[in-house]
């Protein structure tokens, strides 16, 4: 398949990998496992600063500023799976260094890692159950909200 052609994006998948905080005693095993049906938040902004000069009346220089990264929230059907669960109560318990490295592989239609995006020291900030309805029949989809500390775009790695 071409690189120019657009990807489509309903084949990935996500991965998490211990990265704990340095001198936290990060040692309590987390299994972390799961698949997901959506993935938002891959994004990064970075606020130019504006700089007013003497003598320059046509609008102000534009310099770098800070950047930050929005909160990924991945969405997935409920399973009696608890691994996420468990991270999360492990953070809201004052275990703020149990973090994790999380890799979202992008795959083409032949299975081959097309693009990945990791991001550094996740931490979940929300996690949402299934809205609970007698009278509905779907599936009961829950959320985990993460903050993470950088995000990075490399070429995708592994098949399906």
């Amino acid at each position: 398949m071409s690189s120019s052609y657009p990807l489509q994006v309903f084949r990935f998948q996500v991965t998490f990998q211990k990265d704990p905080l340095p001198n936290s005693g990060d040692t309590a095993p987390v299994q972390m496992s799961a698949a997901f049906s959506e993935c938002t938040g891959l994004e990064a902004t970075m606020e130019p600063k504006a700089i007013k000069e003497g003598g320059r009346n046509y609008g102000a220089a534009q310099r770098t500023g800070q950047v930050t990264f929005a909160t990924v929230i991945l969405k997935r059907g409920m399973t009696r799976d608890r691994d996420l669960w468990n991270w999360f109560t492990l953070v809201t318990q004052g275990a703020y260094a149990h973090r994790r490295t999380a890799t979202i592989t992008l795959f083409d239609t032949s299975g081959a890692g097309v693009l990945s995006w990791q991001l550094e020291k996740a931490m979940p900030v929300k996690f949402k159950a299934a809205d609970l309805n007698a009278k509905g029949t779907e599936i009961g989809v829950e959320e985990l909200h993460f903050v993470h500390e950088g995000l990075s775009l490399m070429r995708g790695e592994g098949t399906l």
